[in-house]
């Protein structure tokens, strides 16, 4: 499960600013191991500080001590096992386990698949891939999501007239 967006190097001992992701509490624990991702590069690194700084998650890790070590983990997510997070709501999702889904509207037609969901400043947001290859932007809330079937990895949409063409 994914819980931070490493974004850039801050200094030059390695450390990291990083935007945490969704609504848990604090899950960044020094001594911790975590699963650093990027496209298809997996690291694990072991937390060793954090720290606040100007409004921003300052995280440290071993063995990365330069700026240089540091900018190779920009761009990437941090992870965890779903068994280290706090308890969740039933209806909450996390991009791990909704990447490559089957959106579909309420009649079963084709929307598109799952590329990303991310949580923006207005909230929870879907980029869909259609079958045109297109990206589609989506807010993943209530009503326009009617339905979830995880088993089918299936999702219901409602979208108002119009949105699938912006």
């Amino acid at each position: 499960m994914a819980v931070g967006v490493v974004r850039r190097p801050h200094g030059l001992a390695g450390e990291v600013s990083v935007e945490p992701l969704g609504d848990f509490a604090d899950p960044f624990r020094p001594g911790a191991s975590y699963v650093w991702k990027s496209a298809s590069r997996r690291r694990e690194v072991k937390l060793s500080g954090k720290r606040g700084h100007s409004g921003r998650m300052l995280l440290s890790f071993e063995g990365i001590t330069d700026f240089a070590a540091a900018r190779e983990l920009a761009g990437g997510v941090l992870c965890v096992p779903p068994e280290r997070l706090p308890e969740r709501p039933a209806d909450f999702f996390g991009n791990d386990e909704v990447e490559g889904w089957r959106c579909e509207d309420p009649a079963g037609q084709l929307l598109g698949a799952v590329r990303l969901l991310e949580e923006t400043p207005a909230g929870p947001q879907l980029t869909l891939r259609t079958p045109a290859g297109r990206e589609v932007l989506v807010p993943f809330v209530r009503p326009l999501v009617v339905a979830i079937d995880a088993p089918s990895k299936r999702i219901v949409l409602d979208l108002p007239e119009g949105l699938m063409d912006l």
